[in-house]
């Protein structure tokens, strides 16, 4: 049968097709410079593979432009290289996958799928109900998260101690200017800098 499948019958699913073979003589039509033209940066090895941002060889522009604060600065605190991460967790999460009376450790929640890495603070956030009474540890809780917790009866340990508030900065008022005092009758003159002192010669 012409149809039956042998082994002398294999054929490829779509036509192969050879590579692209360069440096292989004149003859080959990718011989001599080999597609990459006459000598210059792009003829050379590796040039291909530059870092974003470089500029042939001259100061970058993230380097020439001046530097601001905030998260626009590479330096910045702390959203810089410094920065600290923290994985959040919800209540909604907490709710679905423990069961009542369950300790709540980064431990279990990586167990439960709900974080990648213990490494990394945990951040318990307030989206969803609590119904359940549950002993929850973690790095971080949100206002509201903290409330639903102990609202349904259960209890939050912080693991790196709770955080002080600190407290509010309040900018001191400029004492008012002093008038100065003017008995009845009297007119007060106020000399202007910018007119030159009246002397009684003339010029």
């Amino acid at each position: 049968m012409a149809d039956e499948l042998n082994l002398h019958s294999l054929k490829p699913a779509q036509p192969r097709r050879a590579r692209k073979r360069i440096g292989r003589g004149l003859g080959s039509g990718k011989g001599r410079y080999s597609g990459r033209g006459l000598k210059g940066q792009k003829a050379r090895s590796g040039s291909h593979k530059m870092p974003a941002g470089f500029e042939g060889g001259q100061m970058p522009i993230d380097m020439r432009l001046g530097k601001l604060r905030g998260n626009t600065s590479a330096d910045a605190m702390p959203i810089g290289p410094f920065r600290t991460y923290s994985q959040p967790v919800n209540l909604r999460d907490l709710e679905e996958r423990f069961d009542a009376g369950s300790e709540v450790t980064p431990e279990t929640l990586k167990a439960k799928r709900l974080i990648r890495k213990v490494s990394v603070d945990v951040k318990v956030l307030g989206v969803g109900e609590l119904s359940k009474a549950l002993s929850v540890s973690a790095h971080g809780f949100s206002k509201t998260a903290k409330e639903k917790i102990e609202k349904a009866g259960g209890t939050v340990t912080w693991l790196r101690g709770e955080p002080v508030p600190r407290p509010k900065k309040v900018a001191k008022k400029r004492p008012a200017a002093q008038e100065p005092d003017v008995e009845d009758g009297e007119s007060v003159e106020v000399a202007d800098d910018d007119t030159p002192a009246e002397t009684g010669e003339e010029s």
